[in-house]
């Protein structure tokens, strides 16, 4: 993870995914790229988390596969949302969870050869732009391992902290 999901970096990354503003890829690709440089040694490919063909486009760009490509290192779609699921905002992270199970799946022009070589035995970093409880990241990681990889590791440009987490201190 690059940063926390507020502030003036919330502000760009709604502007590159909601505004189609993606000229921003590269400037936000170099700050995950540094932040995640530790996570990219030794990964084979990045995979991107897809978006479901219909949002694809109407946002007209995958904002996770802008990312990946920025990161210099081989970008492998083998990934597929396999069914529409309700945006998570606003749900509680087991709602979330249930939200994205089976939504993804090997996708249907990755043959069995190309498994063999993009997957099996890989190292693979699964690239998003924002976490927030990680339920979509834990479902596609689930399908990349059932797939065969090796290890998956994950990558966001940012973490959300949902506001169940937050906790308020106060002094005695």
């Amino acid at each position: 993870m690059a940063c926390d999901y507020k502030g003036e970096l919330r502000a760009i990354i709604h502007a590159f995914k909601y505004d189609g503003r993606r000229s921003l890829a590269r400037p936000l690709g170099a700050l995950l790229r540094e932040a995640g440089r530790a996570v990219l040694d030794g990964g084979d490919a990045v995979v991107p988390v897809p978006l479901h063909p219909w949002k694809r486009l109407h946002r007209g760009f995958n904002q996770a596969a802008e990312l990946a490509r920025t990161l210099d290192v081989p970008v492998a779609r083998v990934l597929w949302r396999a069914r529409r699921t309700r945006p998570q905002a606003g749900l509680t992270p087991a709602e979330r969870r249930r939200n994205v199970r089976g939504a993804f799946a090997i996708a249907p022009w990755v043959s069995r050869a190309a498994r063999r070589r993009r997957i099996e035995d890989r190292v693979l970093v699964l690239v998003d732009d924002v976490m927030t409880t990680a339920a979509t990241l834990d479902a596609c990681a689930r399908v990349l391992k059932q797939a065969g990889a090796r290890e998956v590791r994950t990558l966001t440009l940012a973490r959300a902290l949902p506001h169940a987490a937050a906790v308020r201190v106060s002094a005695p």
